[in-house]
């Protein structure tokens, strides 16, 4: 605990310790804390840190998080993951001690972040089922959370890469499942809901894509819009409309359709700064024209 946080934060709020203290505790004791390091009580402790606007965890050193930084942490590390910026989602994931981590929410956030950047990575299988396994087994053990879904999620895109396409299906069909009945309730009562809703679309239409199963790819990218629209967030839109002009370029669409699908991507990775699709795009582009060519030949 670094009790100089606390004497700066009241001396720069003017507070002498007699107005801290009334009411709470007496002005010896917040002086031997002060002064001394005894701390007092946590029931005093925080009603002297909630009457400067601060909490307890605001008075552990600089490489511990309050549970309000641990929530923005993870939040800013789950869209980045949305951004496909793995190595920066590996950076913050590593500034976070586990052991900190009080809030069950918060706990199987963390699970599902390291398991499926590991996934997206290629990291060894047992690395990344055993953050999962760590959801779906006790954390989320009634499977009544997104996370469960997450966890299915992570756990398709690692048998999908290694070619396991079989134990692959298995999960995408159970995230595949709630997305049909997600269709129906439209439940929104957990934070980043609709994120992550979008996070389970983009990967299962990506799946059966890879299958050639456009039908059905295509039907979840036409859902991933209409709720990115919806909802106004636009993380996802640039992936999932180049993910539609993969579609068509493969299903061998009307060139005027591809250029537009094109087209429509490129704005949205340049409105949301989605260096990765520029970059896939560019390569997809390349083949659109070489296609183009031989059709003319």
């Amino acid at each position: 605990m670094d009790i100089s946080v606390f004497v700066s934060r009241r001396k720069e709020l003017k507070i002498s310790q007699v107005k801290l203290c009334d009411g709470i505790c007496t002005q010896a004791t917040l002086s031997k804390f002060e002064n001394n390091s005894r701390v007092p009580s946590l029931a005093i402790l925080s009603k002297l840190c909630v009457r400067m606007g601060m909490t307890v965890d605001d008075l552990y050193q600089e490489d511990s998080y309050s549970d309000a930084q641990l929530t923005e942490v993870l939040n800013a590390t789950e869209k980045e993951l949305m951004m496909e910026n793995y190595q920066e989602v590996l950076k913050k994931l590593e500034s976070v001690n586990q052991g900190q981590i009080n809030a069950l929410p918060a706990k199987m956030q963390f699970c599902y972040l390291w398991g499926c950047v590991n996934a997206l990575i290629n990291k060894q299988s047992d690395e990344i089922l055993f953050d999962f396994s760590r959801i779906l087994n006790d954390l989320d053990d009634h499977h009544q959370t997104i996370f469960t879904q997450l966890a299915f999620l992570g756990s398709g895109i690692m048998y999908a890469r290694h070619r396991e396409i079989d134990q692959a299906a298995f999960y995408f069909e159970k995230v595949a499942q709630y997305i049909h009945d997600y269709q129906a309730t439209k439940q929104s009562d957990e934070d980043n809901y609709f994120l992550r809703i979008l996070t389970l679309i983009f990967y299962t239409a990506e799946f059966y894509a890879d299958q050639n199963n456009f039908k059905v790819s295509n039907h979840l990218i036409k859902l991933g819009v209409q709720i990115c629209s919806d909802n106004r967030v636009t993380y996802y839109l640039p992936r999932l409309k180049f993910l539609s002009t993969q579609n068509a370029l493969r299903q061998h669409k009307h060139p005027e359709l591809i250029q537009q699908l094109m087209e429509e991507t490129q704005v949205f990775a340049r409105i949301n700064q989605n260096d990765v699709v520029v970059v896939k795009l560019a390569a997809l582009k390349l083949q659109f024209q070489q296609e183009l060519q031989t059709r003319q030949a």
